[in-house]
């Protein structure tokens, strides 16, 4: 059974994986882009959203881990 938490995990992972697949496609970074900024720069609200996106897929893989164990 999945909890809200692991929903909210899925989700935000999923945000990054679609992000880095801009960034594979078309030298787009909608994180960015959403921050005020140009690509490959951060600012505090980049690096929190990173941050998040990087928490949120190692919960995910510890999730899954856990789960086929």
């Amino acid at each position: 059974m999945h909890t809200w938490l692991d929903v909210v995990a899925i989700a935000i992972a999923a945000v990054g994986a679609l992000n880095w697949a801009l960034v594979a496609a078309g030298r787009f970074d909608l994180v960015a882009t959403i921050t005020g900024n140009h690509f490959g720069e951060t600012n505090a609200a980049s690096r929190a959203i990173y941050g998040l996106v990087g928490l949120a897929g190692i919960y995910a893989l510890v999730r899954l881990i856990a789960v086929g164990a």
